[in-house]
This record gives structure tokens, sequence and C-alpha cells, in this order.
């Protein structure tokens, strides 16, 4: 029972800085254009360079 006294606090110290966090990440503009983001990563394959693989075994001697 007398480890309430330290959790409690502590659990409340925790959520408080859980808030501050996310405070500030709503303040730097995180959360302004999740859609946009969502694209560019399912996006970002088609950027990729492609890598022929004649080329990947011929900069390694062994093939491997």
């Amino acid at each position: 029972m007398d480890i309430l006294y330290l959790l409690i606090p502590l659990s409340v110290i925790a959520m408080l800085g859980a808030m501050a966090v996310f405070a500030w990440a709503l303040d730097r503009g995180q959360f302004e254009d999740l859609e946009r983001e969502g694209q560019r990563i399912l996006d970002a394959d088609n950027d990729a360079p492609t890598v022929d693989p004649d080329q990947r075994n011929a900069s390694n001697p062994r093939g491997k």
C-alpha cells in the first residue's frame, strides 16, 4: 500500500509529460497534413533507384 505514495505522483508526472509533448507537437504543426505524408510514404517506392541484379553481383566478387 505504501508503494501507491510513489506510483500515483509518478503516474501524474508521466501523464503531464505526455500531455506536454503532445501540446508541443500540436504547436509545431506535426498533425497538420496527415494525408499528404501518408501518400508520400506509399509513393516512396516509385522514387527508389532500381539496381540491375547483374551490377549488384559484379560489385561483389563472390556473387553473394
